[in-house]
């Protein structure tokens, strides 16, 4: 059984909960820690869950939003860690002051044996030092996960290809973009190729990878002010030829509902 909550999504703070169960054994992991050792307490318990449930920690990349509270919540909880070469050196590597058996090196393509999850990193194209995604999966169904990315470079479409559910940047509208107060450095870093997904890239991505044992397909990291829910919900239903309510969105401050991938 594998099943997913995304906590929290967007520029304020990411994470998300992934757990899988085989027999008697449970694992979850954490991806992403941009949240404070309080409110992720607080959404854990939301979600039925307590900090000593987690199992481990996955980081993407370097970004606050992304990694902020990592080192609070590994040291509180002494649990594994696990990045990118990259993301470590970026971060200080030892200058965190961890149990060196704490930290763990994640790398492209190498897939990591962990409890009942089998993670399975792949590189994508984002302004950061060694960016990572994952694919998950129980052993049975697999679990997409893809935020932070300018643009979806033929190796990420290949890590993707038939996964059973999906969380995914949706980032902003290009048009909202566009015409936004930003400052137009701001705007080229945001659309480039290094920046994050359009909702137009994201839905042709979506469109892609579509097939019949593709569920759940859960939006994510939206701008607050080039962006809106509902203009996602369109572009991704059509992309996927559903109805609005069979794709989700994941908000800022409350995340998703628990999602079973089927």
């Amino acid at each position: 059984m594998l099943r997913f909550k995304n906590l929290g999504s967007g520029s304020t703070g990411n994470a998300s909960v992934i757990e899988a169960q085989c027999g008697h054994q449970t694992t979850r992991i954490l991806i992403d820690c941009g949240l404070g050792l309080k409110e992720l307490e607080r959404r854990l318990i939301q979600a039925n869950l307590e900090l000593s449930d987690l199992d481990a920690l996955f980081i993407t990349h370097e970004h606050a939003d992304h990694v902020g509270h990592t080192k609070r919540v590994a040291s509180s909880l002494k649990i594994p860690v696990w990045m990118s070469q990259g993301t470590w050196l970026a971060c200080g590597g030892l200058d965190w002051g961890f149990n060196p058996s704490q930290i763990n090196i994640a790398r492209d393509t190498e897939v990591i044996e962990f409890g009942a999850l089998q993670i399975k990193p792949f590189t994508v194209p984002h302004d950061a030092r060694e960016p990572l995604q994952v694919r998950l999966s129980d052993g049975a169904v697999s679990l997409g996960v893809l935020t932070d990315l300018g643009h979806v470079s033929p190796h990420v479409f290949s890590q993707l290809q038939g996964c059973n559910a999906l969380l995914m940047e949706t980032n902003h509208d290009t048009q909202m973009l566009r015409k936004s107060g930003y400052p137009q450095f701001l705007k080229d870093r945001i659309s480039g190729p290094l920046g994050h997904l359009s909702n137009e890239s994201a839905c042709e991505l979506a469109q892609k990878l579509n097939h019949s044992g593709l569920g759940h397909v859960v939006a994510a990291h939206l701008s607050e002010r080039n962006n809106s829910p509902e203009i996602v919900l369109d572009c991704l239903s059509r992309a996927l030829g559903r109805t609005v309510d069979e794709v989700w969105v994941a908000a800022p401050d409350t995340g998703s509902a628990w999602v079973h991938v089927n």
